[in-house]
């Protein structure tokens, strides 16, 4: 695509994503890259500039994770966040030494005027009196490297803020894209715009141009087969695709046995042209018959979509491509990063479940997407708010909100509990303050009391958070006496079931998802 692109190099740290989403906020484009990526790749993107991210290990440790040296080189400008502060530090021929006093917690920068009278460029508007940064760090740069001069201290650090002018490199020994430091988004925005040079033009309605171009050129005059959900990414990637070749689009539905109560109901109601409707209920629960591991279910999933799809794609003549509404969280989680040092988190049926040889090509045209930029894409594209609104419902549907082995019998469970809990926060006002609500499952049974008889029936856990990308969350806070509601209606109404818990986990530590 023709875009402004900033790459991300992924040190390790657990804010890597949300390096990405602030860079985004600015509408400039950025992918997150592994430390160890090749200079031929990097240079094929042609960067307006690189960050380097922080990171939990010291520069001086054997094996520690460092970039090329030709990176150095490529006449592109660098920002170094903590750990990768003190990369540059330490290759560009600096000191990097333990620190007698580990630094964490908020500090106040003070601003040193050593690029002129308008100040460092990367400092452009900070507060002179001094600001809150976050410093999470125990190693410290003790001597600048050739070239460098401090632009920022803090009362521990006397590096806090560095700058090679010249050069073009810049780096912060504290987080500017967490919350904690109060003016952290103009510090990525100086860099971003004063340094890089970026016109900040990457917004939804670039995207959909530059999309639908090369949806165009990719797919030719073939057929494309798109799993329809009725959430907000498939439908999202129907429209965009749809608007790229209309007619060379077919949808297909299939009903898993494992959707929302009415879900099947409601997409013959709505049913967009060119719409196929596959009950394959059957086959997908005998699939997990006694499966209860959640990457053994994810995988057995992501491969039966495929089968299926695969299956029905045989019958239409000219159907060439699958397309699916992979999102970057998505590729993140799945693939560590992209190798990088960050922890897999899970697979997604999207990405880890597809089974190494497909007859069909793939075609995830929202890949590169946040899940707030996706809903943004919809609304350019004219879809109802009921569409790009709607929380996110994992491709695995109520398998993974079942801990445990799978069954019809717990499926109907499931799905009557979790109607009741989103019909109540909908009636209440409470569904568009939540990023994702949803009932799950638990393989406890409990001892109640009903009608004066003793009962030994199924838990439902009740899981309801608020977030902005989904990458990190916290639980919502639904006043104490809608639970109570939906609490009493699900024991009462939900045959099978005699208690109700509220989860109260953010993330990190927790998954929004259970499994």
């Amino acid at each position: 695509m023709s875009h402004e692109t900033v790459v991300i190099l992924d040190f390790g740290s657990q804010y890597n994503q949300l390096i990405a989403r602030k860079v985004r906020q600015q509408n400039v484009f950025c992918q997150i890259l592994p430390f160890n990526t090749s200079i031929e790749k990097i240079r094929v993107l042609r960067p307006k500039g690189i960050i380097f991210t922080g990171g939990p290990a010291s520069v001086y440790q054997k094996g520690a994770p460092l970039p090329s040296l030709e990176i150095f080189n490529l006449g592109v400008p660098i920002l170094g966040i903590c750990y990768g502060l003190q990369v540059m530090g330490k290759i560009l021929g600096g000191k990097v030494l333990s620190s007698k006093q580990r630094e964490y917690g908020r500090a106040t920068l003070e601003v040193l005027n050593e690029g002129g009278h308008g100040g460092p460029p990367l400092l452009e508007g900070f507060d002179q009196n001094g600001s809150t940064v976050w410093m999470s760090h125990g190693d410290v740069v003790s001597e600048l490297p050739p070239g460098f001069t401090a632009i920022g201290k803090t009362e521990n650090s006397v590096h806090a803020a560095i700058a090679d002018f010249q050069r073009n490199f810049y780096g912060v020994q504290f987080h500017p894209e967490v919350a904690h430091t109060k003016q952290g988004e103009l510090i990525l925005k100086n860099f971003l715009l004063n340094v890089c040079r970026c016109k900040g033009d990457w917004t939804p309605k670039n995207f959909i141009a530059d999309s639908v171009k090369q949806i165009k050129e990719n797919v030719g005059s073939e057929k494309i087969v798109l799993g329809l959900s009725g959430g907000v990414d498939s439908s999202v990637a129907a429209a965009l695709i749809s608007q790229a070749i209309g007619k060379q689009l077919i949808c297909i539905f299939v009903d898993t046995g494992l959707l929302r109560k009415g879900e099947t109901e409601q997409m013959r109601r709505h049913a967009v042209p060119l719409l196929k409707i596959v009950d394959a209920r059957k086959r997908f629960l005998k699939r997990l018959a006694g499966v209860t591991d959640p990457e053994k279910k994810r995988k057995l999933i992501g491969g039966e979509f495929v089968r299926v799809f695969e299956e029905e794609a045989k019958k239409i003549k000219g159907a060439t491509f699958l397309a699916q509404g992979t999102l970057y969280p998505d590729v993140i989680e799945s693939q560590s990063s992209f190798g990088g040092p960050s922890a897999t988190i899970k697979s997604h049926h999207n990405v880890g479940g597809l089974p190494k040889k497909m007859r069909l090509k793939l075609l995830e045209p929202l890949r590169e997407l946040f899940k707030d930029e996706v809903r943004e894409v919809g609304r350019q594209l004219g879809l109802p708010e009921e569409i790009v609104g709607r929380h996110p419902f994992p491709g695995p549907g109520l398998a993974v909100r079942i801990l445990g082995a799978v069954s019809a019998e717990q499926v109907q469970i499931l799905q009557e509990a979790d109607a009741v809990f989103i019909e109540e926060i909908r009636r209440a006002g409470e569904y568009d303050k939540i990023w994702q609500a949803f009932a799950v499952l638990l393989p406890v049974k409990t001892v109640g009391v009903m009608g004066d008889e003793r009962t030994y029936e199924n838990t439902i856990a009740l899981r309801a958070v608020t977030s902005t990308d989904g990458m990190t969350a916290d639980w919502a806070r639904i006043p104490d006496e809608l639970l109570a509601r939906i609490s009493n209606r699900i024991i009462n109404e939900v045959k099978g079931v005699n208690r109700v818990v509220y989860d109260i986990s953010s993330k990190p530590p927790a998954t929004i998802e259970w499994e």
